[in-house]
């Protein structure tokens, strides 16, 4: 039986290029594939393989001082869902492109907001109503498969974006609200919850545990709704039978959870596209620049 596990932790690390040795020699050691990035200030890993390989892979990192406590979060999947194991070592363990914005000691990170967990997060839902503001913190394209309700969409195609994003003034009639925000692990929530303080958000928390852990416990009985990007083949998957396809097909416009890219290579743009039209290979723009080519000047 095969199994996929997602982790991270912040905490010093004095010599990053060693932690990348040893993880490397250890996943090969237990037959997994995946991505480990490590950095300064921590870990991040996605890893498949069988689940008692896991297991050891699992018992075995514990028993490091810095990396005690680590939350792991166990996924459906297979090792073949990665092509190849990856463990390098980058200047931020999850990439917003401002490491001089990350801190951290042995606790975690410093200055991010309040963890709390799936069942405390409706409990403050309960109590305070509409003054609760979900804020996805992924890449836009993400949110179109699956998000929380009502949940507020920043306009971004990666992580790298959201410094300036949030210094703009629609986001401003947010800042005296509880804001939650939400990620696929809870990884990105940790930076942007940073940024977010830094730019005027007084009352930000974020999901222990992210969106995996909220699916975990509730599943689609509660406030998340469709399905959930993933970064390995899988592509998206689903809490349960019940989920609903809330994307729109990009030609179409039924309702859909299936992602391509686009054929053309110097395109290869993200698109959702029902079972109908999944024989279209290529987007909706990349098809009208194919058409402008055959039409006569």
């Amino acid at each position: 039986m095969q199994k996929i596990i997602l982790f991270y932790k912040f905490t010093p690390l004095s010599d990053p290029e060693a932690i990348r040795l040893w993880q490397r020699s250890l996943c090969e050691q237990h037959n997994l594939k995946g991505r480990v990035l490590v950095a300064e200030h921590g870990i991040n890993a996605t890893l498949g393989g069988d689940v008692e390989d896991l297991k050891k892979y699992i018992k075995t990192i514990k028993q490091f001082k810095p990396f005690k406590g680590i939350a792991f979060k166990w996924s459906e999947g297979k090792r073949e869902h990665f092509p190849k194991l990856i463990v390098k070592v980058r200047p931020e363990i999850v990439t917003f492109g401002v490491p001089k914005h990350i801190k951290v000691n042995e606790n975690g990170i410093v200055g991010g907001g309040t963890h709390v967990s799936p069942e405390t997060l409706h409990k403050i839902v309960e109590d305070k109503g509409n003054d609760v503001v979900f804020f996805d913190g992924r890449n836009a394209y993400e949110a179109e498969v699956g998000k929380f309700k009502n949940a507020v969409v920043p306009d971004v195609k990666n992580t790298r974006d959201f410094k300036k994003e949030l210094q703009k003034p629609k986001y401003n009639e947010l800042k005296d609200k509880t804001v939650v925000a939400y990620c696929t692990g809870g990884i990105r929530c940790e930076v942007l919850t940073v940024l977010m303080k830094e730019e005027g958000f007084k009352d930000v928390y974020q999901i222990d545990g992210g969106i995996v852990k909220y699916g975990e416990k509730f599943a689609d009985e509660g406030l998340w709704e469709g399905a959930l990007y993933v970064f390995d083949n899988r592509v998206t998957t689903k809490f349960s039978p019940k989920a609903q396809d809330i994307g729109d097909c990009s030609f179409c416009n039924l309702r859909t959870s299936h992602y391509e890219n686009c054929a053309n290579v110097e395109c290869n743009k993200r698109m959702l596209v029902c079972e109908n039209c999944q024989p279209k290979d290529i987007c909706k723009n990349c098809q009208k620049t194919k058409l402008k080519k055959l039409s006569p000047v």
